[in-house]
């Protein structure tokens, strides 16, 4: 036994020894900062022994659930019967990080440190776990709501757990137990693959893809010959072997190749002998319906088993769906309800994290696009039936009263009204929501199939200066006629424009929102000549933080980020 694989045991028997003493001092209510006795949630307590819980670095934990199942309270001072034992934890999350209530990735691991496959709280056995902690989502249930749609129409999402969870005596409110997306039996039941998969059939599969941002700390990414940003999640990067990647990657290549050609829709040799179609066509439904503002360019899942199981490509699980039902802060598109999500790059040309070319051309085939017709209206009639969808919600909402009370007793800014508020908020923009599509679905193959005709190259919003800024910053924007609406022109100031141009004004308002989504401030709301312009946002009166600034002429807008530090 090595030196670091002893000091590793001696190490987590003191945390075991530790956590004994923790156990009795809940059983003693010595919890910090909120008064609670029992819950009819499960009851999470992870003990640190004073380290600091990490993002990318994991740190040795203990962790204990109090589980008395359905229908029986959870007492602080019940023995830890659900799971008492060692874990591994860090920090995650991308644009939930920012967010004061913790996102935690958990593993759970025997004595010696390995990993240790149990049920949690009677989801199915493994070892690797999430702690989503719902922060500015405060109906509390977007990524619930959305994953049992997701598993009801027979496509596998993670399971959910609501608890109450407690960080070195301190309560941190409600949480959701969910199952990392990963190759597993009872997750993502695809092939494993060993060393020696290398050739043949073998060599096909299973292969566990994403389309997401690609960060300093990324492992296993490429960029398709189209420059869409994939990673490879199973196998691991450290684990892949190089004719397994060359696989993964000429596969995706070639798939992009086919679907860039003229004949890609042919029904001998086109994508019908790549994909599983209604996978697809569920995936997009659920990201239009949810409209989630990641959808097809973010955390966008994808798997392959091998040929001789399956050979076609599957769409989903589905993932990170708390920027969903009208709740897209990121963007400033708070309550909209209205249009396809699919036309977020047209709409947001300066994003980066652009939804993948062939999204669009499968829309623009009249067999993908009629079977998409088909299938929401059967859902209309039973998942998607909005009494079904509100039913789902009541008794969700109804499970978690009284553990949300303690939960905005802990959080108390994030909740601007009350929670019955939030809850008809919900079911009013589902309701706009469903008729919006049951409007235009039939016009999906009307879906534009450029990039950027919807938005004049000549409407700019630029990035605010300085940035980051304290306290005042300039805002910088251009402003385009409406006959540049059709025909774009390029003009470095108002006096290159053609006084036939001028004669148009254009209704324009600037917004400021916090990091929450909240509208704090308006600057302008007044009608302008197409031009060159600024404008300063004295933030004085702000906190330090990260806001957004969106810009509306007309019927089109921009939205940008900028970081006020004091």
């Amino acid at each position: 036994m090595s030196i670091k694989k002893f000091r590793q045991i001696l190490f987590n028997s003191f945390l075991i020894i530790i956590f004994f003493y923790l156990e009795n001092a809940f059983s003693q209510n010595k919890i910090s900062n909120v008064n609670i006795a029992s819950s009819n949630l499960p009851l999470v307590f992870i003990n640190t022994d004073g380290q600091t819980i990490k993002d990318q670095e994991r740190i040795t934990a203990q962790m204990g659930i109090i589980d008395n199942g359905n229908g029986v309270r959870n007492n602080i001072s019940d023995e830890f019967n659900n799971y008492n034992g060692l874990i591994a934890i860090e920090l995650r999350g991308s644009s939930s990080s920012a967010y004061p209530k913790p996102q935690y990735r958990i593993e759970t691991q025997d004595s010696l440190g390995d990993n240790l496959n149990v049920s949690l709280c009677d989801l199915p056995t493994e070892n690797d776990w999430i702690l989503y902690g719902p922060y500015n989502d405060k109906s509390l249930l977007r990524n619930v709501l959305s994953y049992k749609l997701s598993n009801q129409l027979g496509r596998y999402a993670s399971r959910t757990v609501y608890c109450e969870l407690f960080v070195n005596y301190e309560y941190l409110g409600i949480y959701v137990l969910m199952e990392k997306i990963k190759r597993d039996n009872d997750r993502v039941d695809i092939s494993k693959l060993t060393e020696l998969d290398n050739s043949g059939d073998e060599l096909t599969g299973g292969y566990l893809v994403k389309i997401d941002r690609i960060e300093w700390n990324s492992v296993g990414y490429w960029y398709s010959n189209f420059g869409t940003p994939y990673q490879h999640e199973y196998p691991k990067d450290d684990e892949i072997t190089p004719q397994q990647k060359e696989y993964i990657i000429n596969y995706f290549n070639d798939f992009e190749q086919l679907m860039n050609s003229d004949n890609y829709n042919d029904p001998e040799t086109g994508y019908r002998n790549v994909i599983d179609i209604d996978s697809f066509v569920d995936h997009f439904l659920l990201n239009e319906f949810c409209k989630n503002v990641d959808a097809y360019r973010l955390s966008a899942y994808m798997y392959k088993d091998k040929d001789s199981v399956n050979n076609k490509l599957i769409a989903g699980p589905i993932w990170d769906f708390n920027l969903t039902f009208g709740d897209a802060w990121i963007t400033g598109e708070i309550g909209f309800s209205d249009g396809w999500q699919i036309d977020y790059s047209v709409l947001h040309p300066d994003d980066p994290f652009k939804v993948p070319f062939w999204w669009k051309k499968l829309l623009k085939d009249n067999e993908f696009s009629s079977k998409v017709k088909t299938r929401w209206n059967e859902l209309r009639n039973n998942i998607l039936d909005h009494n079904t969808l509100f039913k789902v919600i009541d008794s969700t909402a109804s499970y978690i009263q009284e553990a949300r009370l303690r939960n905005f007793q802990r959080w108390p800014e994030i909740l601007s009204s009350t929670y019955e508020d939030e809850i008809l908020q919900l079911k009013g923009w589902i309701l706009k929501r469903l008729m919006w599509m049951d409007t235009n679905i039939d016009l999906l193959t009307q879906i534009d199939q450029t990039e950027n005709n919807n938005i004049p190259n000549n409407f700019i919003v630029y990035q605010n200066y300085p940035n980051p800024f304290n306290p005042v910053t300039t805002i910088k924007y251009r402003i385009p006629s409406s006959t540049v609406l059709l025909n774009s022109f390029q003009h470095q100031s108002n006096s290159e424009i053609p006084e036939k141009d001028l004669a148009y004004n254009v209704n324009v308002q600037i917004k400021i929102y916090d990091m929450l989504g909240r509208e704090i401030k308006t600057l302008l709301n007044e009608q302008q000549r197409p031009g060159i312009y600024e404008i300063e946002w004295d933030a004085t009166n702000y906190p330090s933080g990260i806001y957004f600034y969106k810009i509306t002429a007309g019927n089109i807008f921009d939205i940008k980020k900028m970081m006020l530090l004091k």
